[in-house]
């Protein structure tokens, strides 16, 4: 009975943080477009290369294409997911694992043989264009 109520617990828990978190999380909502910054960290990149690695991350984490120039090369990607869950109690949606299976599938890189906590979309970028 006590697992029971424990479990509804924690599953109204994530349906309401789940209803009322926005999209996107505030820093990168409130940020203008970072395409300047990709372009000066990686000046022989096309657009289009850019835009569709970060087509990939924002799909990865279920955010609205419209919001990947929100996202700038010094981004950490453990700081994206941890601003989405801030506590280690409430289940993910998979994002990492979505991100890791997407990037394989892609770009036939293996992400746990890269990942680190500090690991940005630059470092990630980079390895992608070996």
């Amino acid at each position: 009975m006590i697992i029971v109520l424990i479990f509804a617990v924690v599953l109204v828990g994530l349906l309401i943080s789940t209803k009322y978190r926005p999209n996107l999380p505030r820093p990168y909502r409130l940020r203008s477009c970072e395409g300047q910054g990709w372009r000066r960290t990686f000046p022989t990149a096309s657009k289009e290369e850019i835009r569709s690695f970060l087509l990939l991350f924002v799909s990865a984490f279920a955010f609205s294409d419209k919001d990947k120039l929100k996202f700038g090369p010094d981004d950490k990607i453990l700081d994206v997911y941890r601003s989405l869950y801030p506590s280690q109690w409430l289940p993910d949606a998979l994002e990492l694992e979505t991100l890791a299976n997407d990037l394989q599938k892609r770009y036939a890189l293996n992400l746990e043989s890269v990942w680190s906590d500090d690991l940005t979309l630059g470092e990630l970028f980079i390895r992608i264009r070996i």
